[in-house]
This record gives structure tokens, C-alpha cells and sequence, in this order.
């Protein structure tokens, strides 16, 4: 490395967000990129550590983290963003939204705060498009073979300009009028503004991928035709079937999915016509279900649109509040207490609650039924069990309830069905061996053959499904 002691001169620093009173006003990103001297010294903080945990355990697409740290150091950019493109398709996506398990797995992260991996990724992609670096990178040599990608998030999406640059005729498939599936209709603008996705999307078109929007695959076209006229199908659905909340009430009006809301406002956001019942927070009380990301952004949904009152209710325990920048589960993801930018534009959290009933007046929702729990040990089992604590019922007003209890599995459908693909016991695209499925030339990727995970998993899903294409090709 270029500045051994780097990581003893200088602290961690991170870049600020809007000021909460500003960014609350739109949709645009919350986020100030540091400048390229704060970088320059956040690279070299990265310690040479023999063993890089953020490449090898921490990152799901094993980005080459020390070596672009030093180039950002040196100012060696280009370099810094040949490494990058070598093993991450959609760096200005995952720059912006990935957790960033590499920075826990940071070997600083032993008693110290990581490396901002994260922010000098989003740099390192944003200086390429800038310069004129990011350019298409046709196949050099068409192998005549035809691929069909049904989906096109982030899985999808990665797979499709692997195989394309690997001289394939690849088409996605999307079933909405745009492509970018979760990354364009799950993640608000706030998060990830469209453009950042139709710029990339150029890049593909330019290097000959060829997308089909507003198909639904199994409907529209056949699945026969899908057989006759492609060699291999790569299924990169997703996991889209909700988790539900069997309460009585959860049939009142006002009770939504979270992604049906996000959908709807990210179409909104975009100008893209919808045709159905507006959900709203405007001057409403609202509860959002579920602790995890998504549940946040609801939460800066709704504030966006004017929400009287946001809360936001875990039935899981309080995680560990953990104020040290250092990682009590090094080199491990650890369950501790995070507060998202959402939160801090304005949410009331609260954790070990149980939902037990909505009521409402005829159809409409007018209040929601709770109870607080303790969660126990068995001692015959050892697993956690949850205990109602006793007197601890209690009511809220509500006008709209968002569900965000996370994906159970990839959506059945007649596409499915047709294909002849067995599902796991999750109910999950089932894999015999690396993205392979029960159906000879049907291959899948990304949350439909994992579950819900993350969008830099998918990325690499999608990756290691071009190379099995490619191999069973040859």
C-alpha cells in the first residue's frame, strides 16, 4: 500500500447528508459525496492487512477493495476503476444502497472504524462515467446462440452483460413498462435516482442487449415460444410474494403491502401513469410493520408525501445500541441498533411489538390492536420463543398500515408451471447445482433461487449464472 500508516494519521470520515429541513422537500438523493483529497486520504487509511476480509468474507462479489483503495490513494483512478469493472457490473447501484458487509469485515473494524469502502466505490464509478471511461464493451465474436433473461433487476441485469460480452444474443424480459425491476420500483429516489439506472441501461443497449418491456412472460409470449426460439432461459424473478399478517381486520381498506406502495410512489416520482387507487400518506397516521430497510423507506415515503405521524413497529427485540465504530461481531455482520437517514428525518420506533387486530369503521381502518412480548429462551429447545406480557395491550389510531415483513419466496405463476421448475422447501426456485434448475436449459439467479437477500448477492448470482450458461454452452 501506498501510505502504510495511513489508517493511524487519519479518522474515518464520511460524507454529510442534506440538511434534514431540505431534503425532506423532494426526492432527490440525501447523500454529499466527499471530495477527492477526503478520499485520497480515506483510501489510504486501508492498512494492508495480508488478509483482506472485506474481499474475502465481507464483499458477496468480491470486489478487489485494497487495490482500488490504494488507486483512489494515488490518484491512480483509471487503474482504481479497471479493477472495479472486473467483478462488479453495477457499482454506482450497490455504491449507493449496499449495507456494505465489507466495511464490518474490514480488518480495522477489530477496534477501530473501516475503511468508507462504500463511498469510494460510488467515486471510483461516478469519476469513470464522468471521464468517459464507462464505454460499451461489444462481444468481439458472436457465438450465434440466443438467451432469454426473464427479469431484469439487478441479477437479471448483471447476468445479461456478462453474456452478452461473452458474444451472446441476450433479450430481457420485463413485466412493467420500464426496466430496472427492484432498483427502479423498490428503492425510492431518494435512495437511487432513476437516472443513475438509465445510464447503465444505455451502456447495455450500446453493447446490443435488447429489452422487452411490458411482457409478462408465460402470458404475453408462450412458454413454448419461449423454448423454440431461445437456447437457454435465465429466471431472475425475484422474490416477490410478500409476507402477510394473518390478523383479523387485515382485510380493511388501507392495509397495503409495502413494495405496492413504493411501486406506486416511484411511478409517481417518474411521471410513469398508474392506473391504480392512489396510496397516500398525506396528513395521515401512519404504521409501518417491519424493522428492516424496507419498512425505512417507507418511513421517508411517507414523509415526503406529508405524513402527520410515521411509527414504525419491530415485533424482533431492541438490537444492541452500539455507539464505537468498531464491529462486536468482527469479521461478521453484527445485530446491532441502526438509524437510517429516514429515521432521523422523523419516525417513532418500537421494538417486541405484536400486532394482534386492526378494526375500523365498515371498511375503512380506524385503529390498530397491540401488545407487548418478551422474548425467552425455551429450555428444552433452546430456540427464542415470544411470551405476551400480561396487561400490556394497547391501541393506536391509524389511518394506513404498510406491511414490510420482508419476501417469502419467488411468485408461482403459469411461467413456472410451464417451465417445469421444482421449488425448495421455502418455496424458492430450487438449484441441483450452480444456477441450475430441474428443467434442462431453464437456469436461475439472484432472490428467486436464494430468497430475499441483498442487491449485491444478486449482482453476483447473475455473474456466476453467465459463467454455468456459458459452460453448459460450450
Amino acid at each position: 500500500m501506498g501510505k502504510s500508516t495511513g489508517f493511524l494519521e487519519y479518522p474515518r470520515v464520511t460524507g454529510p447528508y442534506r440538511p434534514k429541513q431540505e431534503r425532506v422537500r423532494d426526492y432527490r438523493e440525501f447523500s454529499i459525496p466527499l471530495t477527492s483529497d477526503e478520499l485520497a486520504k480515506q483510501g489510504s487509511r486501508c492498512m494492508d492487512c495480508g488478509i483482506p476480509y472485506c474481499h474475502a468474507i465481507g464483499c458477496p462479489v468480491y470486489n478487489l477493495i485494497p487495490e482500488w483503495n490504494d488507486g483512489v490513494y494515488r490518484g491512480e483512478w483509471k487503474d482504481a476503476l479497471s479493477r472495479l469493472e472486473a467483478t462488479n457490473n453495477l457499482a454506482e447501484i450497490t455504491g449507493r444502497v449496499c449495507p456494505a458487509p465489507c466495511e464490518t469485515a474490514c480488518t480495522l473494524s477489530i477496534n477501530s472504524a473501516p475503511v468508507t469502502i462504500k463511498q469510494i466505490e460510488l467515486a471510483i464509478i461516478e469519476k469513470g462515467f464522468a471521464q468517459g471511461w464507462v464505454v460499451p464493451h461489444p462481444p468481439k465474436k458472436e457465438s450465434g446462440k440466443k438467451i432469454a433473461i426473464i427479469g431484469s433487476g439487478p441479477a437479471g441485469l448483471a447476468a445479461a452483460q456478462q453474456l452478452r460480452r461473452a458474444g451472446y444474443r441476450v433479450t430481457v424480459f420485463e413485466k412493467a413498462s420500464r426496466i430496472g425491476g427492484i432498483l427502479r420500483y423498490g428503492i425510492p429516489d431518494f435512495k437511487l435516482e432513476k437516472w443513475v439506472i438509465d445510464r447503465r441501461l444505455k451502456q447495455m443497449v450500446d453493447e446490443g442487449i435488447n429489452f422487452e418491456t411490458n411482457v409478462l412472460v408465460g402470458e404475453d409470449i408462450s412458454v413454448r415460444y419461449l423454448r423454440r426460439t431461445y437456447d437457454i432461459v435465465l429466471l431472475t424473478l425475484g422474490a416477490g410474494h410478500p409476507r402477510d399478517l394473518q390478523v383479523p381486520g387485515r382485510g380493511l381498506e388501507n392495509i397495503h403491502f409495502a413494495m405496492d406502495y413504493l411501486t406506486q410512489s416511484n411511478r409517481t416520482v417518474s411521471g410513469e401513469a398508474t392506473s391504480e387507487k392512489p396510496i397516500s400518506a398525506k396528513d395521515k397516521t401512519v404504521l409501518v410493520i417491519g424493522g428492516g430497510d424496507t419498512g425505512s423507506d417507507c418511513v421517508g415515503t411517507a414523509i415526503r408525501q406529508g405524513v402527520k405521524k410515521v411509527y414504525q413497529y419491530e415485533i424482533l427485540p431492541k438490537p444492541l445500541r452500539w455507539e464505537s465504530p468498531s464491529n462486536p461481531s468482527w469479521p461478521c455482520w453484527p445485530d446491532i441498533l441502526r438509524t437510517s437517514s429516514s429515521h432521523e428525518e422523523g419516525c417513532e420506533r418500537e421494538w417486541s411489538i405484536l400486532t394482534k387486530q386492526f378494526s375500523g369503521h365498515d371498511i375503512h381502518l380506524t385503529e390498530g390492536h397491540f401488545a407487548r412480548i418478551e422474548w425467552q429462551t425455551d429450555k428444552r429447545t433452546g430456540q427464542q420463543k415470544m411470551v405476551e406480557l400480561p396487561g400490556s395491550e394497547f391501541t393506536l389510531k391509524l389511518d394506513l398500515v404498510l406491511l414490510a415483513m420482508g419476501f417469502l419466496h419467488a411468485e408461482h405463476n403459469r411461467l413456472t408451471d410451464e417451465l417445469g421448475v421444482e421449488f425448495d422447501e421455502n418455496g424458492n426456485i430450487k438449484c441441483r447445482e450452480v444456477c441450475t434448475t430441474s428443467a434442462d436449459g431453464v437456469f436461475v439467479a439472484g432472490d428467486a433461487g436464494t430468497g430475499a437477500s441483498l442487491v449485491v448477492r444478486a449482482i453476483n448470482h447473475g455473474r456466476e449464472a453467465a459463467k454455468a450458461i456459458n459452460q453448459y454452452l460450450k
